[in-house]
Formats: C-alpha cells, structure tokens, sequence
C-alpha cells in the first residue's frame, strides 16, 4: 500500500451507500486517502434521499453522479468494500477485500435512510483508524460468494 491508501466504495447502482461512504471518507479523511465509488449497474442519479439526509450532516453530494465498476477502477484502490448487495469486484493479489452489511436505502424516505448514513459514518471511521495506523496490512482472498 502507498503512503495514501485508496479506497473503492461498491453497491450495485452507486447511488446510495457507496455514494454516501465515499462522502463520509472524503470528509472525515481529507486528502489523506484517495476515495472512489461505483456500481455495476449505475443508476440514473444519486438517491434523493441519501442527498437529504448527508446534507442534513453537513455534506453536499448533489452533484456526484453514479459511475460503472470497472476493472480498471478496482486495479487501482487498495481497499475494495462492498456493501451487502451481491456486487463483486474483480479479484486482483494485493488488495483488501471488505463487505459491509447495510440496508439499501432504495426506495426509501429520509427517515429511513438516516440510520444507514450513521451506520456508514461509523464503519468510516472504523476504516480510518485502520488505514491510517496501517492495521489493513493483510490481504484478504476475496469477498465471500
């Protein structure tokens, strides 16, 4: 891993979670780690309700647009999370594979999507706190089928 780890956020149609955790990372992380998001199958825009409830913390996400997983994409980050929605990213030596269990905030009212951006703000941090005191050292093989 570089001296700043990068990190690829994945939901099926990075419009929700990866996209709020992409935020939460760029802002609790600064410039300290290079943060991505995709989808394998993007949706057409970022979740209305995942824009309300990040800008309700502070954080405007407004004007991300969901992106296309690709092998390029995951070949660069050194840290790949998915976030429980079947998606897999490519397996490449040298990576770190995490799934994170989340709801899918799809469909769902700010209300509902409030708990999951808080969820997401503390496996962030959890993140952090690992890539920046160097605990994510070992790779792991894959995510699980």
């Amino acid at each position: 891993m570089s001296d700043k780890p990068s990190v690829l956020f994945v939901c099926v149609h990075n419009a929700g979670r990866s996209q709020m955790a992409a935020a939460w990372l760029t802002h609790l992380a600064g410039d300290r780690v290079e943060v991505r998001s995709a989808g394998s199958r993007p949706g057409a825009a970022v979740n209305p309700a995942a824009v309300a409830a990040m800008a309700e913390v502070g954080i405007d996400i407004s004007a991300e647009t969901p992106k296309i997983l690709t092998v390029d994409t995951v070949r660069e980050s050194d840290v790949c999370i998915t976030m429980d929605c079947g998606d897999t990213c490519p397996v490449f030596p040298g990576k770190r594979y995490l799934d994170w269990k989340l709801a899918d905030p799809a469909g769902r009212g700010v209300e509902a999507v409030r708990p999951i951006r808080d969820e997401i703000k503390v496996l962030v941090e959890d993140l952090i706190e690992d890539l920046i005191e160097g605990l994510i050292t070992e790779i792991a093989p894959g995510p699980a089928a």
